[in-house]
């Protein structure tokens, strides 16, 4: 069978060999599920990456291993392409391996697949759980560095993280809040509650969104009530149902900060009991998310250059492997206030940057 990308090629990009890649294209027995799935996931990086093959420079195969909802892994892979052509003097291959669910086993498993089979890097973005850091701590003993991307894993072995400041951006959350719900209250919504959302307790870029959150508010308004509705993981359905066990202890809702996603069903949940948050912070500038701020259903989205996080995350890469000085690594992006009056401008600038 022949095909567009030759099967040398095709093996490289899925970590197989060639024989395995023939046998896939030609359709023969005995050959898994998973391994079929991976060769045509290859041609499918392949295709998206044509530009690049031609690019010359060491080649370093980078494992991107993501579990998020599919509106955020692909924002990631986007930014991710979007800087390939600008990561001289290496030529970035990656090979994705992202789902919107995935057990502390299903990640140790594909982390010791990528060991076994090699790689020049991982980018990692998992919840902290010990089976995973045991993981990563093999993988660097095979000579494979790890960045975290967007949640860190504290003290587990990587290179580096890669991402905002999830602290400063709960602090600035309670910010947001604190001054935008009026101050003209009548005493009882005063104390209002503010319900939280995190998607698992596990992801701890999320938990340090929530610590710089309630720090926060204790000091700006100590008496007001939080509500914790978090465990949707970010998926409608799960966070839709999740609202719904919580919604008794909603009725006076005054504010929502949403650090995990799940925006949409969120609102409909309240909506449907009818109740409408004064303030709803959100995470992320997704499609979701710029179309509920165009609609006036957000009142603010915390934004970082996805782009810049992993630009920042690949020279963490090519400086472990010596082809950038450390000195030249770029610096963790910026929180971005968008908000339904600049998401306007904000789009035609990242479409010129884009």
């Amino acid at each position: 069978m022949t095909h567009r990308f030759p099967i040398k090629e095709i093996a490289r990009q899925a970590g197989l060999g060639t024989a395995t890649v023939d046998r896939v294209l030609n359709r023969r027995a005995n050959v898994s599920a998973q391994t079929q799935r991976r060769v045509h996931d290859a041609i499918d990086e392949l295709t998206s990456l044509e530009g690049q093959l031609a690019a010359r420079g060491r080649q370093l195969f980078i494992d991107v291993v993501v579990e998020a909802p599919t509106r955020f892994s692909r924002e990631i892979r986007n930014a991710l392409e979007a800087e390939l052509p600008s990561l001289h003097p290496a030529v970035v291959r990656p090979r994705y391996m992202m789902q919107e669910r995935m057990r502390a086993g299903d990640i140790v498993a594909i982390l010791n697949r990528i060991g076994k089979r090699g790689s020049q890097g991982v980018l990692l973005k998992a919840q902290d759980q010990p089976d995973i850091r045991t993981a990563m701590a093999e993988l660097g003993a095979r000579n494979i560095p790890v960045v975290t991307i967007f949640t860190d894993i504290p003290d587990a072995p990587h290179v580096a993280y890669a991402g905002a400041n999830n602290y400063a951006a709960g602090e600035t959350a309670a910010y947001l809040i604190h001054h935008f719900l009026p101050s003209t209250l009548a005493a009882t919504a005063q104390t209002g509650p503010v319900v939280i959302t995190m998607s698992d307790e596990h992801f701890r870029g999320e938990e340090s969104r929530k610590a710089g959150f309630v720090t926060a508010m204790a000091k700006l308004a100590p008496n007001r009530p939080i509500i914790d509705a978090s465990g949707g993981a970010g998926l409608d359905s799960d966070t839709a149902r999740r609202m719904e066990s919580m919604i008794e202890d909603c009725r006076n809702i005054q504010a929502v900060y949403s650090m995990g996603g799940g925006n949409r069903a969120i609102l409909q949940t309240l909506t449907d009991h009818g109740l409408t948050p004064q303030v709803y912070i959100a995470h992320d500038l997704d499609s979701e998310n710029i179309t509920l701020l165009q609609q006036g259903k957000l009142s603010a989205v915390l934004h970082h250059d996805l782009r810049q996080d992993m630009r920042t995350a690949c020279h963490h890469i090519m400086a472990w492997h010596r082809l950038l000085p450390e000195t030249a690594i770029a610096p963790p992006s910026d929180i971005h206030i968008i908000t339904p009056a600049n998401i306007p401008g904000f789009i035609k600038k990242q479409a010129r940057i884009g």
